[in-house]
This record gives structure tokens, sequence and C-alpha cells, in this order.
């Protein structure tokens, strides 16, 4: 198996395990054995552009595409979302950063997205829409539109109620 092979199938386990039952981001694979395509589906707050009264207003469902070209991990993902949204460094693709690096996880950028949607990250100084960009400089105050954490907590196992022992802690073993 080679290295791409290796990679598509760690990235696979570790978007499974990250995402299996996250409250806010579902991911699909939608193509490739491992998967090469996913789709991801955000329920975070985010903001759109109201064509009709050119008002920015909130959105809180966001679906995005994830394909990993032939030279991935060496290059970036490739990522579109496919719903409206409001935001400078989404255009007819999503600006995931300007330095990539082969290291970076695949679930690492699914999270980067969901960040960049809630506004938690943003670059208005690198657009890919002029208009979001100046309305983000002017209202910064607004951000993040939304602060919930993405990455899923910590799991704390504890095999004991307390700290505490007590005589249900004591084991006896008697020896025949």
């Amino acid at each position: 198996m080679n290295a791409r092979l290796r990679r598509l199938y760690a990235d696979y386990q570790m978007v499974r395990d990250e995402f299996a039952g996250h409250p806010l981001i579902q991911v699909t694979p939608i193509s490739g054995d491992p998967p090469e395509a996913y789709e991801v589906i955000y329920r975070v707050r985010g903001l759109e552009l109201d064509e009709r009264t050119r008002q920015v207003r909130e959105r809180d469902y966001h679906k995005a595409r994830i394909y990993l070209p032939q030279s991935y991990p060496r290059d970036t993902p490739k990522c579109t979302l496919e719903t409206p949204i409001f935001h400078p460094n989404f255009g007819s693709y999503i600006c995931i950063g300007d330095h990539w690096a082969a290291g970076e996880t695949l679930v690492d950028t699914i999270i980067q997205i969901g960040q960049m949607i809630q506004y938690q990250s943003y670059n208005p100084k690198s657009p890919l829409n002029g208009a979001a960009a100046v309305w983000a400089q002017q209202n910064k105050h607004l951000f993040p539109i939304d602060n919930r954490d993405l990455y899923q907590p910590e799991i704390d196992i504890s095999l004991f109620d307390s700290d505490e022992p007590s005589a249900d802690d004591e084991l006896e073993i008697e020896l025949l």
C-alpha cells in the first residue's frame, strides 16, 4: 500500500472517530475506498447575504464538500461550500490557508472550515469575497458569530466514584 492510501485510510479512521455522534458536524464519505471525497454538514451559526434586501443575516446550516486530490497530502484538500455564505475567505472555493503542511489532518481541516463559518477565524486581507472582507472589517465587534468549540471534549473515564477508598474497594482473595 502506498503512502497516499495509508494516509487516506488514517484520515478516514480519524474522521469517523472524531465526528461520530458530533452534535454540530456530520461527515459522510461520498466517493472512494478509502474515501477521497466527503460531504460535511455544519450546524453552526454563520452569515449569508440576503440577495433581495442586501442585508446580512444569520444562517445555521452549511454544506461543504472536501475533495482529496491525487497530490494529497502534499497539496491541500479542495474545499467548496454548497450553501450560501457571506465570508471573506469563501468564494467558488474555500481558502483554508495560505500555508498547507502535509502533517495537517483532515479532522483539522473540517474543524477549521467550521471555525471559519463561525467567524472565529477569517482573513479580510486576502479575500475571495471583497464585499464580505470590507463588511467584516467594519463589523469586527460582532465576531465570532458562534463561539462554540467544535472539537469533541476528551472523555474523562474514572473507574471509581470518588478518590476516597471505601470498604467496597477492597478485594479479598481466599486461597484453598
